[in-house]
């Protein structure tokens, strides 16, 4: 990987870009994710083997870009996709997001439909912040919340993992999940039974939100959080392509 910067709304956002044909694969990482992980480096490697156009980034306080994961929020976060999205692809995307990442995804989505080829959403979690964590603290972790302006929690995945009243806040300014989605573009999502961070039932619910008539829900038995084994990423491989190619500026050459 070749991180390179570009000078976003929160300080410099650290990107890595491949050219090729077809339409732009747009990745959206997790939740304290970055564009190192297993599923960004997958779709990156596949984009290069395939001869697709390719974009990964860091949100502002992720991975390599500028900024306090703390200060961030799902506001900020979409606000540099859209700005590494303007100044660093052209023409149709495919739109592919994890997690907290397909939530953005779809707020990037309804800001730009006229350049949507497709959508890939892994373990969406729209709405989280409300019906994930604030929903689901106890009255003390509350208090706690809204007098220190954060907590820190342990993470499933190693480490601490801070939430801040801030992103609860900003979070009910980006609620999706109480009415209809209007994205219309073609809809992949892919999501485990077993996955302990975001419930499967979740996804059917986003799911009867999107307006797209052009949706698939694949859900994996066993298939956790991540769904990052050689069967999930073929899975995530397989639901690219077949956007791709379903897309008719396929021969078209995008940088």
């Amino acid at each position: 990987m070749s991180i390179q910067f570009l000078n976003g709304p929160h300080g410099r956002i650290a990107y890595d870009r491949l050219a090729g044909r077809g339409p732009t694969l747009v990745w959206f990482g997790g939740f304290a994710s970055d564009m190192s992980g297993t599923k960004a480096t997958f779709l990156a490697d596949y984009a290069r083997e395939s001869g697709r156009p390719c974009l990964r980034f860091d949100y502002s306080g992720h991975g390599a870009s500028d900024g306090r994961f703390e200060d961030g929020s799902i506001s900020d976060w979409t606000a540099d996709a859209l700005a590494a999205i303007g100044a660093l692809s052209q023409g149709p995307l495919i739109l592919i997001g994890s997690s907290m990442g397909a939530w953005i995804a779809c707020l990037v989505a309804l800001k730009i439909p006229e350049r949507l080829a497709g959508a890939v959403f892994i373990a969406p979690a729209p709405d989280f912040t409300e019906e994930l964590i604030w929903k689901n603290l106890n009255d003390h972790d509350r208090t706690r919340l809204e007098r220190d302006g954060q907590i820190i929690e342990p993470s499933p995945y190693g480490g601490m993992t801070v939430i801040t009243m801030k992103l609860i806040e900003d979070g009910r300014r980006n609620l999706l999940l109480g009415g209809p989605i209007a994205i219309d573009c073609p809809v992949r999502i892919l999501h485990g039974m077993a996955d302990a961070d975001i419930p499967w039932r979740h996804a059917l619910r986003f799911a009867e939100r999107l307006t797209t008539r052009d949706l698939e829900l694949v859900l994996v038995k066993g298939g956790d959080h991540r769904l990052s084994s050689r069967q999930d990423l073929e899975r995530l491989a397989s639901a690219v392509a077949n956007l791709a190619k379903s897309n008719s500026s396929e021969a078209s050459p995008r940088h």
